[in-house]
């Protein structure tokens, strides 16, 4: 008889507002009936990437089901870079910005279903000034954005949209870039760049169509211009790729220089102010399982 799959939980207790309880219960109820056993995990901020190892070494975890945000990802993809568990995810955050890439099920069951199934890709991930990026990485106007935004009282979409005119009237733009990329040096000018390994935020606007997280490339986009209503687009399903404001370049590594700081986010999180940024592709560094549908995609 084939083995069960062990299975490792790991949930943010505290993470988009959902009561995780319940979440947790309904989980160890489908996985009864699944041929598979469950251990949990509880993240508490305190050492989570060692007790994540501990877990899996000590119970000889098989794959991992993460239910969280973007940032309970990072943590579970640092703690496994080098030992190619599969990750599941459910999407429970505030920001989940890398799982609505994926076309993922709303339904609990579907999703739990899917990290023991079998259908994934070998996502790549880009070191961007050696923080570990999944999706998203920017420098400019949104990274001040973000910055605003943690510093607020406020939550969600309205939060953002609350902080727009405070961030427009607070940035010096346009910023000043120079690039390294492809074997060559340009000079340009925008209110931000984004290093995007995804296709688009966690709002669902898209900014890179052409993006594959499993093609050992990134595409750098050079936002010439937004106003308010561009930078609201962003907290909703709309394409911002107009050619008019956004340039592309694909590449496997890339550095920038600027000629002041200028905040840097990745994954939805202020990182600081910067003046050069390097980026870099690891292919192939996370097995994340998937619908099948979303992996013939992205075939």
């Amino acid at each position: 008889m084939k083995s069960k799959i062990k299975l490792l939980l790991v949930i943010n207790p505290i993470s988009g507002g959902s009561e995780k309880g319940v979440i947790t219960q309904d989980i160890q109820n489908i996985v009864l009936n699944l041929h598979a056993t469950l251990e949990t995990y509880q993240t508490t901020g305190d050492e989570d990437e060692k007790h994540i190892r501990d877990i899996i070494e000590k119970k000889s975890i098989d794959r991992i089901l993460v239910a969280g945000g973007d940032g309970t990802i990072q943590l579970v993809a640092k703690a496994i870079l080098e030992s190619n568990i599969p990750i599941g995810i459910i999407p429970a955050g505030s920001a989940n910005g890398l799982a609505s890439n994926f076309n993922l099920p709303d339904s609990l069951e579907e999703q739990v279903k899917i990290v023991l199934g079998d259908h994934f890709i070998d996502m790549d991930i880009i070191s961007v000034n050696n923080h570990l990026c999944l999706h998203i990485a920017d420098i400019g106007i949104n990274a001040l954005l973000i910055k605003n935004y943690e510093n607020s009282s406020m939550r969600g979409k309205l939060g953002y949209a609350l902080q727009t005119i405070p961030t427009l009237v607070e940035s010096e733009l346009p910023y000043r870039f120079s690039i390294e990329i492809n074997g060559k040096e340009i000079q340009k000018a925008g209110i931000m760049i984004a290093i995007a390994n995804a296709n688009q935020f966690g709002t669902g606007a898209v900014i890179n169509p052409e993006g594959k997280m499993d093609d050992a490339i990134f595409e750098v986009l050079l936002f010439r211009k937004m106003d308010v209503i561009d930078i609201l687009k962003t907290l909703s399903e709309t394409s911002l790729r107009d050619p008019e404001f956004v340039e592309s370049f694909a590449t496997n590594k890339v550095t920038i220089h600027c000629k002041k700081k200028i905040p840097l986010q990745v994954d939805g999180e202020y990182i600081g102010e910067v003046e050069t940024i390097e980026a870099s592709i690891v292919p192939s560094k996370i097995k994340i399982m998937l619908p099948r549908k979303t992996v013939q995609i992205n075939l």
